[in-house]
């Protein structure tokens, strides 16, 4: 059965990615389906080559697929140019990945910056915002470290912080816990399960099995296809499609 389109934040149909290697064709995607509903967390799983990257590269307006169509909130970009993507990205989808990305030289404040920097606003509210989403993940007395002075779970905490910065409705994570230890990754699951609870859309791709648990729903992909869907709990009923960030670090 066909999930309310109504309710999605995110469709996907049909999506092939094809790169050229060479004298050779290789087919990252071929041909996936989905749909995402606002509010839902889904881990997509795989082995290495099975294109789980790619589809939240796609997902996430990072890269276009070969073909196929994709819609995101309500808005079909699957033929959109780049800077149409660009204003997506920034506007609706944060983005956390493995490595912190972190800039060696800047504080944890600056970091945090600097998506509103690239978007034009004023230095005075781009603080006042930076500032307030590092209070959101428990960072609050770390503003004005550098990434060397933080341990990897805070560097990663700096890292969802700037996610957070433009207030996404959708959050796009690749492997958040993979460089840290069992500790600092439970942590930083934890942040994720309270952004979910407050209305973010998630999609998060891992490895590790009980890192995808924390999910409502976890895809598994084979060889650039979907191969099982499992449904792990249902998703709780939301009142609207933005995040409501207030209160997120009560429980961090």
């Amino acid at each position: 059965m066909r999930e309310d389109a109504n309710a999605a934040m995110i469709i996907a149909e049909d999506l092939v990615k094809v790169y050229r290697m060479g004298e050779s064709n290789v087919e990252a995607l071929r041909g996936v389906s989905l749909t995402v509903q606002a509010g839902e967390f889904v881990s997509i799983m795989g082995p290495s080559g099975s294109g789980k990257s790619t589809l939240m590269h796609i997902l996430g307006c990072l890269d276009h697929p070969t073909s196929g169509r994709l819609i995101i909130d309500g808005e079909e970009i699957s033929k959109a140019t780049d800077n149409r993507l660009a204003e997506i990205r920034n506007r609706k989808i944060g983005f956390v990945f493995q490595q912190f990305n972190l800039l060696s030289r800047t504080t944890a404040l600056a970091n945090v910056e600097l998506p509103l920097l690239y978007s034009g606003v004023g230095s005075t509210e781009r603080r006042n915002r930076a500032r307030e989403a590092l209070e959101r993940v428990g960072l609050g007395h770390r503003i004005t470290h550098l990434p060397n002075q933080l341990s990897g779970g805070e560097q990663q905490r700096v890292a969802i912080a700037r996610a957070l910065i433009n207030n996404p409705t959708i959050i796009m994570a690749d492997e958040p816990t993979g460089n840290l230890d069992t500790k600092a990754g439970a942590e930083v699951l934890k942040i994720l399960d309270n952004l979910n609870e407050h209305g973010i859309t998630l999609i998060l791709v891992t490895h590790e099995r009980e890192v995808a648990e924390h999910a409502h729903r976890i895809i598994h992909l084979r060889d650039g296809k979907i191969v099982h869907s499992e449904v792990l709990r249902e998703k709780k009923p939301e009142n609207g499609k933005a995040a409501h960030l207030a209160g997120l670090n009560e429980n961090a």
